[in-house]
């Protein structure tokens, strides 16, 4: 049996500033953490053959994406020592601008929390099945390709 229950990474929507000072600020209460690591994915305002990206359509296979994170989860636990660690991430239109991606580690040393943060995004980025449409200002469309 694992040590962590498999949780539903996925928000509607954007995710706020408030969501992400109202997350920080619950762990000011763990007095074993020494050092946090904070990712914020931001949709970026590419243009594309002359085109604007607007905002990012997320779409994935939640069920298996979950799965996956908690295997991912698991490793990361395993190599670091963590205290902690959230991950949350956008389904839906995420305009040019907003945060669609957020990796919260956290540990009793700054380099643990630090480098699992970086793994959990790297791997994330290349495991989960997540899509992203591109959406552009002239209403077309395409997949969009993770780097």
């Amino acid at each position: 049996m694992s040590a962590h229950t498999t949780k539903n990474i996925f928000v509607s929507g954007a995710i706020t500033s408030s969501f992400i000072g109202d997350s920080i600020q619950k762990h000011g209460v763990k007095t074993d953490i020494g050092g946090h690591s904070i990712f914020l994915g931001q949709v970026r305002a590419d243009v594309i053959d002359g085109k604007k990206v607007m905002a990012i359509q997320y779409t994935a296979y939640e069920d298996m994406a979950n799965e996956k994170m908690h295997a991912i989860r698991e490793a990361i636990f395993e190599k670091y020592n963590l205290t902690c660690m959230h991950v949350y991430h956008s389904l839906g239109k995420i305009a040019a601008g907003e945060i669609c991606l957020f990796v919260f580690t956290s540990s009793a040393h700054r380099k643990a929390a630090i480098d699992a943060c970086e793994e959990t995004v790297e791997r994330l980025k290349a495991e989960l099945p997540v899509w992203g449409k591109e959406i552009f200002e002239d209403q077309t469309h395409q997949w969009k390709i993770n780097q």
